[in-house]
């Protein structure tokens, strides 16, 4: 293969971002577990590509993909940067955190916001309605250093969001898109002084509701305006939800019309993706959902590619459950619970051995794990020596089909709030807990 061209670093603001690439946050998913397996991965590949490893695969210590080194750019930058500023192998983001919540700090989002111990950068997704209620929930994580990044969801297409005018819906609500914005960086702002440096807000958004009613254009020039960092436009619009294919064309439209970094988001599942969404967009960066479940692998190949390397991470069925069963104990050692860790461990399971020759009764019962010692066992039972199939390649998750939005009644007939939407949007946050 041609060698290939290393992708330029990204700044926004103060942060310096030397591997483009963004863990987009995904609720049950993203948790500080599943983000250190994944950044570990994308550190191994950057180890690659700078020839530590001489491109071929390795396991560290014990046999873990990934674990070559907690902070293996940590020699790639060129001087000294303050903590916090400076995301060597990409932004790990957490699931997404509701505003109302931190501020009433509820176990479940304190917990949720705990951050990978080893991530230089803490990186958090806001999701709110309320201007003055996000204001505040990003003046908490900045004031009380708990975050060095902050994103503001208008991207979640869920209906329990959207039908009362939050995620995806809200941009469509001019008045109430700006002045949350407005609000949000102007109390960031305030909340920066005296620090060494400032955290950025960038802000994750679609292309709107539907064909006929665009936001993004909107959602970028008030972004801009009000002093945004960054965008990550995931280019699909409510009504498409995660299904057909990803308009990229939308996004070169929002490279070209902006002079922030964009990262593109949406039906990137290998590093040939990831090439082709830059080739076809000219994006700064890139945002992975999806793609990763059951594949934290896919940052290796990722970070190797940004890079200028293309080593790609095949792991046979043995390193996969090596990697699985150390997800289990990260798990473990996070929730303080071996229970609930196993219990959020299945789905990721069964991700991890999608193409795998697992019996189906076997798969069931690995679905059904509930202590480490069990999964230990179930798993050496497995044939192990299976290497890596071309099945467990493509596409990841649910995509569904194109779905009617749920929007508030009325909620199209204009771009502002009426009187009685705007004494209602606070619904849209109460029934929304942590992601």
């Amino acid at each position: 293969m041609a060698e290939n061209a290393a992708w330029p670093a990204i700044q926004l603001g103060d942060l310096t971002l030397a591997t483009p690439v963004m863990l987009a946050p995904m609720a049950g998913v993203t948790n500080p577990p599943f983000r250190q397996l994944c950044r570990e991965e994308a550190e191994a590949g950057i180890r690659c590509a700078q020839g530590e490893v001489n491109g071929a695969v390795s396991t560290g210590a014990g046999g873990v993909p990934g674990a070559i080194a907690s902070s293996a750019a940590e020699g790639s930058s060129p001087e000294p940067h303050a903590p916090g500023s400076y995301a060597p192998a990409g932004l790990w983001v957490c699931e997404m955190i509701t505003s109302r919540a931190l501020l009433e700090r509820t176990p479940e989002t304190m917990t949720m916001i705990q951050p990978d111990p080893s991530d230089p950068v803490r990186s958090i997704q806001l999701y709110g309605v309320e201007p003055r209620v996000v204001a505040a929930a990003v003046r908490l994580l900045i004031e009380e250093n708990r975050a060095d990044h902050i994103d503001i969801n208008f991207g979640c297409p869920a209906p329990k969001v959207t039908r009362k005018g939050g995620g995806s819906a809200l941009p469509w609500k001019l008045d109430l898109y700006e002045d949350l914005v407005r609000q949000a960086t102007a109390a960031a702002s305030t909340a920066n002084r005296g620090r060494d440096h400032a955290v950025p807000i960038t802000v994750k958004f679609r292309i709107g509701i539907d064909a006929a009613h665009e936001t993004f254009r909107d959602v970028a020039r008030i972004s801009e305006d009000y002093g945004v960092a960054g965008l990550t436009l995931h280019a699909r619009t409510t009504a498409q939800h995660y299904a057909g294919h990803a308009n990229w064309d939308f996004i070169a439209e929002l490279v070209d019309s902006t002079e922030l970094p964009v990262f593109g988001n949406g039906d990137v599942f290998d590093a040939a993706d990831a090439a082709a969404l830059r080739a076809h967009t000219g994006c700064a960066g890139v945002a992975v959902g999806r793609g990763c479940q059951g594949r934290p692998w896919i940052f290796y190949d990722l970070a190797a590619l940004m890079h200028g390397a293309t080593a790609q991470r095949r792991p046979s069925l043995r390193e996969v459950a090596t990697i699985i069963e150390r997800h289990a104990r990260l798990s473990v050692e996070h929730f303080g619970s071996e229970n609930k860790a196993m219990r959020e461990l299945r789905k990721h399971i069964t991700w991890y051995l999608k193409g795998f020759a697992v019996g189906g009764e076997t798969r069931h019962s690995l679905g059904l794990v509930s202590t480490l010692e069990e999964l230990h066992e179930r798993l050496q039972a497995l044939d192990l020596d299976q290497p890596y199939p071309a099945a467990a390649e493509g596409k990841r998750g649910r995509a569904g089909g194109e779905k009617r939005p749920h929007l508030p009644d009325g909620w199209l007939d204009s771009r502002e709030l009426s009187p009685e939407q705007a004494a209602r949007i606070h619904e849209a946050e109460l029934d929304i807990s942590g992601g």
